[in-house]
């Protein structure tokens, strides 16, 4: 299936799509938005940390220096924030801690003129920008949909075993069949959702980052 031409419409700031992939009982890391005026005083983040500017109108946030990992402690987050304030005036940031290595993939879905919404999944990294290993389903889908596209990727075989751990297939089943349910319930105002990375650990997952774009 083509993913057709890019999708227009109104994108959400990265707290708010976390905060809906909350509601549906997709992992995300635990984030505080800082605005313009806040200080670090209150701020309750683990280490090491990562800092992200927060805005709808900047989609590819490491394209602009709009985003730093692994901030070891209080002082080099102060700084990070100090230059961030500069450099993206007026604008919220978002802290979170940072989460711990797994398999890298992609998820999301993503609305065909043609056809409608349609699941999809791949491997992430270099087997997404190199290999474009992705795989696709129209919504709804069920359990045997699922397991079939992550049987349909190239890399499937790391699922074997990645890293010296076995990453939780199950769990990715149940994120695509949630992002299916999610399809069915926005409908057609659900123009492109995009869940990359999503880090796949031996009990788990975590969605790390995530655009929505919704129709007018």
């Amino acid at each position: 299936m083509s993913q057709g031409s890019p999708a227009a419409g109104r994108a959400l700031p990265e707290n708010e799509v976390k905060q809906r992939l909350r509601q549906y009982g997709i992992p995300v890391p635990d984030f505080t938005v800082l605005s313009p005026r806040d200080s670090l005083d209150d701020l309750e983040v683990s280490f090491p940390a990562v800092l992200k500017v927060c805005s709808p109108d900047i989609v590819h946030k490491t394209d602009v220096g709009g985003v730093r990992l692994g901030i070891p402690d209080w002082g080099e987050l102060g700084s990070a924030v100090a230059d961030f304030r500069q450099r993206f005036p007026g604008l919220p940031l978002l802290v979170e801690p940072l989460a711990p290595s797994g398999l890298e993939m992609i998820a999301g879905l993503t609305h065909d003129s043609q056809f409608g919404l349609a699941v999809m999944v791949g491997m992430g990294g270099v087997f997404t920008e190199v290999y474009r290993d992705v795989a696709f389903r129209l919504v709804p889908i069920e359990e045997r949909d699922a397991m079939d596209m992550l049987e349909e990727l190239r890399a499937h075989v790391l699922f074997e075993g990645f890293r010296g751990m076995t990453p939780d297939r199950k769990a990715v089943i149940r994120l695509l069949l949630t992002l299916s349910k999610m399809g069915l319930d926005y409908g057609p105002t659900l123009r492109q959702m995009d869940l990359n990375p999503v880090l796949v650990y031996e009990e788990g997952l975590m969605v790390v980052d995530a655009n929505l774009i919704l129709g007018d």
